[in-house]
């Protein structure tokens, strides 16, 4: 019996997705994309959804380089290398989001002033300080970790915190007429962040499954990355009305750093 022709309508949704993949890659890593991907600035407008699966590649290459780096150094100089090689493949975007909110949220005293210091090129004490005690907290919570849990932490933190971000964009509102973030900023509707929730669910489960990590550890690691980013989101509705492309990568960081501290806390 001939196996029915598929419909062209799917195929071409198939490779639409593929190429909204590949425009998130672009977007939020140096990773080099396929020419035939093109681009339409429409698009960039309903790639938020793969945010999290682009968190699943820059996890994924963390936990490799950690592996590979733990066969000839001891675990915290792995764990470093691991840390530089994400921080490379963003082009440190998302910790410069957090630098420049805790500039902004720490010397702003109105909305205007805080947005005009998040747009500063220029970090200030704040930011220096909160990046600095942020990227310490992130290398010490990993290197106290039992050693075979470091790439699953790594592989599961950076999608969940990612997911965390894009919650921003599906609930609340862009305060900046222009931004990098603002192609990626338009309301995500309820199918898509359900599309973006489920490239975080199906792995956790996963590894959970298999006993890669404890299903209490799991739990405890995203109800803290959920509610570090309910409390940065809530302060930037207080403090500017609603997000920018900063705060999105402040949510990242923090909830990332929280997933890491709960985990190593049911850990020990």
């Amino acid at each position: 019996m001939d196996t029915p022709p598929r419909r062209p309508g799917l195929q071409a949704a198939a490779v639409h997705q593929v190429r909204l993949f590949f425009i998130a890659l672009q977007f939020f890593t140096r990773l080099p994309v396929p020419r035939w991907v093109g681009f339409q600035p429409e698009w960039l407008h309903q790639a938020s959804r793969w945010f999290p699966a682009i968190g699943l590649v820059v996890g994924g290459a963390s936990a490799l380089v950690y592996l590979l780096a733990a066969l000839v150094w001891p675990q915290p100089v792995a764990i470093l290398l691991a840390v530089i090689a994400g921080i490379y493949l963003t082009g440190a975007f998302h910790e410069d989001g957090f630098a420049d909110t805790c500039d902004g949220l720490g010397g702003g005293t109105t909305p205007q002033r805080v947005l005009e210091i998040m747009v500063d090129s220029r970090i200030g004490t704040y930011g220096a300080v909160g990046i600095g005690l942020l990227l310490a907290l992130r290398c010490t919570s990993l290197a106290l970790l039992p050693a075979q849990s470091v790439a699953v932490a790594l592989l599961l933190a950076h999608p969940l915190s990612r997911l965390a971000s894009v919650t921003l964009i599906w609930r609340l509102d862009y305060v900046k007429a222009e931004g990098k973030a603002k192609p990626l900023a338009q309301k995500m509707s309820h199918r898509e962040f359900l599309f973006a929730a489920a490239s975080v669910l199906l792995p956790a489960l996963l590894l959970a499954g298999t006993g890669r990590i404890a299903w209490a550890g799991l739990g405890a690691g995203a109800a803290a990355a959920a509610g570090g980013a309910w409390w940065l989101a809530r302060k930037c509705v207080r403090r500017i009305g609603g997000y920018t492309g900063d705060c999105l990568g402040a949510v990242q960081q923090l909830s990332e750093v929280l997933f890491y501290l709960a985990l190593l806390a049911v850990v020990r």
